[in-house]
């Protein structure tokens, strides 16, 4: 059974409004189910049998929230991506051979180690960035009355998960792109610019499918990509607002 190290960017903050309910402005310190949601990412990582190292990147609060799981903090960057290569370059000076790294969101609530093991198993060998794609149906059924980002494509509905196994060495070649993607994240001109107009045609269309997609990260980040399609549906799941906090907080009360 392969081992490989992972990397939690968890700079992460929350709006306001949130931040007075859950006590805490750091998204990553969010106190859920009796322990914060990163301890519980990192009880998870431990106990999948497939992480060896972990390295936690964010505020001095949360690096110390992290110090008896993980095994090395670092300081946030100036990003997200920042934050990932941070980690990277940390795991690459103890290891320069590094294989593959599983970067990690830290706003994941119910992830456990089993599921861990199970979307890294599925992640082929042989591709660069292997994504969880979750189906909206199967979503749906878990979280019902909840919402997600979906896109339509011509193989059917889907949302994607915040857990990317990738490989380390290729990393490094690619970081202006990501870091690109990162910066028009949230711009539909400056993402429609990146993608192509063929592209952005067969989307609106709803004639995309998952090859393209695969495709579209060969020539966007210059690297193999491969769509993990039917991950587990609690990758998905991620707290960014109050909503996506109390909906959680009820599903879990509901099963008590």
């Amino acid at each position: 059974m392969s081992i490989y190290d992972a990397i939690i960017p968890a700079g992460g903050t929350i709006d306001p409004t949130f931040s007075a309910k859950a006590g805490t402005d750091q998204k990553a310190l969010i106190v859920f189910n009796g322990e914060t949601i990163l301890e519980s990412i990192l009880k998870a990582l431990r106990a999948s049998g497939v992480i060896r190292n972990i390295v936690v990147i964010g505020s001095k609060e949360v690096q110390d929230a992290s110090k008896d799981l993980a095994t090395h903090t670092l300081d946030q960057g100036s990003s997200g991506p920042d934050n990932i290569f941070r980690g990277l370059e940390k795991l690459k000076g103890a290891d320069s051979n590094l294989d593959r790294v599983l970067i990690v969101t830290c706003d994941l609530p119910f992830l456990t180690g089993e599921l861990i093991k199970k979307f890294v198993e599925s992640c082929p060998a042989d591709r660069d960035v292997c994504i969880p794609i979750i189906h909206e149906n199967d979503f749906e059924r878990a979280y019902p009355g909840t919402t997600s980002t979906f896109v339509k494509l011509k193989d059917g509905t889907f949302t994607l998960g915040g857990m990317f196994m990738m490989n380390a060495q290729k990393l490094p070649e690619i970081r202006s792109s990501i870091q690109r993607v990162f910066d028009q994240r949230k711009s539909k001109l400056g993402m429609a610019m990146l993608l192509g107009p063929v592209f952005v045609f067969k989307w609106l269309t709803k004639a995309l499918t998952i090859d393209d997609l695969e495709k579209k990260i060969v020539s966007m980040l210059g690297c193999s990509g491969k769509a993990i399609v039917g991950a587990p549906v609690e990758l998905a799941y991620d707290i960014d607002y109050l909503d996506d906090y109390d909906y959680a907080m009820d599903l879990v009360g509901a099963k008590d």
